[in-house]
């Protein structure tokens, strides 16, 4: 019998006596390029042993980014946002000012190196973070990500709420997920969002849900540390 996401151990601590991962908040919008480049960074300084895990929330302006699957038909809108080419597992996702995006950065040689294991980890992790606000977040076996029902538009319709895309380089994981918190929604129809063109996209202020980025970074740090252990937190703008 195969195993689903669902049926797998969702705890990721790491082994007794490791340090906390370091909790990074960004203040002021980051580009993608500069966040690509301090992220190939801090990977390579926690697989030399140099630096601690980390967790690194920030806001991206306006943007589309191309996963290792993105099909060039999927681009509805090649010119309405600058397009980066990344090296994460997925599709076309939109980026943006209201969305908080959180890239992950840990040792699962420390923890479980298992892929399968750690998105449902990190799916775990985001429909606990909307169980805060009240919102039922589910996983799809069919496809990646965390959605909502929306009996209010009709039987059966459904939304995403939050996006997953990551690499892993000896074990070291890095991209991560997005929480939609109040973007901009008419901008992800310049794509096929993570390929999915049978569902629609919704955030927390679309469902009803007025929260301020502070307090969703809050509610995530809180369920993080239910699943992959304590943090603590660095007062610095990037890793």
């Amino acid at each position: 019998m195969v195993n689903t996401r669902a049926d797998l151990t969702e705890t990721l601590a790491p082994a007794p006596g490791s340090p906390p991962v370091e909790w990074i908040v960004s203040d002021e919008p980051v580009g993608y390029d500069a966040a690509a480049a301090a992220m190939e960074e801090r990977v390579a300084r926690i697989i030399a042993g140099q630096s601690r895990e980390c967790v690194w929330l920030l806001e991206h302006p306006p943007l589309y980014t191309a996963g290792t699957s993105a099909k060039d038909s999927d681009l509805v809108e090649p010119d309405r946002f600058p397009v980066f080419r990344t090296g994460r597992g997925g599709q076309y996702t939109y980026h943006g000012p209201g969305q908080r995006v959180a890239y992950v950065m840990l040792d699962l040689e420390r923890r479980k190196p298992d892929l399968r294991r750690y998105v449902a980890a990190l799916e775990s992790w985001l429909i606990t973070t909307l169980e805060r606000f009240n919102v039922r977040g589910e996983r799809r076996e069919d496809r990646v990500g965390v959605w909502v029902r929306r009996p209010d538009r009709g039987e059966g319709v459904e939304d995403k709420i939050a996006a997953i895309g990551i690499r892993v380089r000896r074990w070291v994981s890095f991209h991560g997920v997005s929480l939609n918190v109040e973007p901009e929604l008419s901008h992800f129809g310049g794509i096929v969002p993570c390929g999915v063109a049978a569902h629609g996209v919704t955030s927390l202020v679309d469902l009803g849900r007025i929260v301020t980025m502070p307090e969703v970074d809050a509610a995530m740090r809180a369920s993080f540390e239910e699943i992959f252990g304590e943090t603590v937190a660095v007062d610095e703008a990037r890793p």
